[in-house]
């Protein structure tokens, strides 16, 4: 353990932590792009299966390249541990895959990506799992819903997507104290270790979608898991079993981008901000989900909740659709976290199998966009998002 003092974020996505010593000192990470690693004797091998000798296998079980981004990760995250999967789901299901078994019952929070509780509903529900939701913002009804041996897991986001509500972390740990082996499992893709280390909010353990903005430029896909040791060393074995560990190279370009990873955030934040206080005042706008605007406060310690911006335009569905069909510099996509300024309508892109009424019902407007803003100048984006807007209003 070095006895320097403890390394501030801005340099942590830089260098590692400050006592992870003995490794490569590389200005750039190297790249490590093999598949299997020889044992020079028999003697070896069984010194390694015994577990007197960790070394490298075999990359289903992960590499070099894909070893530094973990530590990298754990840094920034304030964790013990962490291990890197092929994608944000593949973060999900592998833990959830570890945590949950048949009999097992799983609660979610509400306003979450729709994915994360569809592989319960139509996936681990064929294994025997079982599921309820509550709001994000009710952890003292958690125990109207628990089962006392068997809730495992109770899974939230941190913020919400789409309408980034903040859930009270510490309150939700506190309300699972009877539920003696369950985990706090949250994903604050949306956050980032910028502005929010759950962790210490709380959590047992924290995922995130690397695809966003940790890799940060919209060309790799991968997922992280982390949290205490024990823990993430035995998701780690069934990440290695079903094959969900992430491709070196797609490592090493997460890698890259954790470079700039605090100069992107400091900028995505500043510029949602700037933006989301002018859709608040826009004459066709019914309502905007940002944290930090008045009404909207900021737990103590976040400077921001990262780039994304939601917000409900006058006229429901249609009007919505045109300002997405309006935009030239904003373009129309799935994902988040890139330099370029994404939109997207979740009535029609995420949830297009149901009608209005099925969607307010879920707590969502028809005339929700999703704005996620890039790096672009904030002026510009704003130029091209007042022309859409009034356009759509005719």
């Amino acid at each position: 353990m070095s006895d320097r003092p403890p390394l501030h974020p801005d340099t942590l996505a830089i260098h590692g932590r400050s006592d992870d010593e003995g490794r490569p000192r590389d200005i750039a990470p190297a790249l490590y792009p093999a598949t299997t690693w020889r044992f020079e004797s028999s003697a070896e091998l069984e010194r390694h299966l015994r577990g007197e000798e960790v070394r490298l296998e075999y990359a289903r079980y992960g590499s070099p390249t894909v070893r530094e981004a973990e530590l990298r990760l754990a840094a920034l995250e304030g964790a013990e541990d962490a291990i890197l999967l092929g994608s944000g789901m593949a973060a999900l299901s592998t833990a959830l895959l570890s945590l949950l078994g048949q009999g097992r019952h799983v609660v979610f929070t509400d306003d979450g990506y729709r994915p994360s509780r569809v592989l319960v509903e139509k996936v681990l529900s064929r294994f025997g799992v079982t599921w309820d939701v509550l709001p994000v913002d009710a952890p003292h009804r958690l125990m109207e819903v628990a089962r006392p041996g068997e809730t495992r897991v109770v899974f939230t986001e941190f913020p919400t997507n789409p309408h980034l509500r903040l859930p009270d972390l510490g309150a939700w740990r506190e309300a699972m104290r009877p539920l003696k082996g369950a985990r706090l499992l949250v994903d604050s893709t949306l956050a980032t270790p910028w502005n929010a280390r759950p962790l210490e909010r709380g959590a047992h353990l924290v995922m995130h979608s690397v695809t966003k903005y940790l890799a940060g430029h919209n060309d790799l896909t991968a997922g992280v898991l982390a949290g205490a040791s024990p823990l993430v060393e035995a998701i780690r074995e069934v990440r290695g079993l079903i094959g969900a560990t992430a491709d070196p190279h797609a490592a090493w370009l997460l890698l890259r981008g954790l470079k700039t990873f605090p100069t992107r955030m400091a900028r995505h934040n500043a510029s949602a901000r700037w933006i989301a206080e002018r859709l608040l005042a826009h004459r066709t706008v019914e309502r905007v989900h940002c944290p930090g605007l008045p009404g909207q406060p900021l737990p103590e310690g976040m400077s921001g909740v990262g780039g994304l911006v939601s917000f409900v335009v006058r006229g429901g569905r249609l009007a919505a659709s045109r300002v997405i069909d309006e935009c030239r510099l904003i373009q129309h996509a799935a994902s988040l976290g890139g330099p370029e300024t994404l939109i997207q309508q979740p009535a029609v892109f995420s949830w297009s199998d149901l009608d209005d009424e099925a969607l307010r019902a879920r707590g969502l407007e028809p005339g929700l966009l999703r704005l996620s803003v890039g790096l672009e100048h904030p002026e510009d984006l704003w130029a091209d998002l007042d022309r859409a807007l009034n356009a759509s209003a005719g």
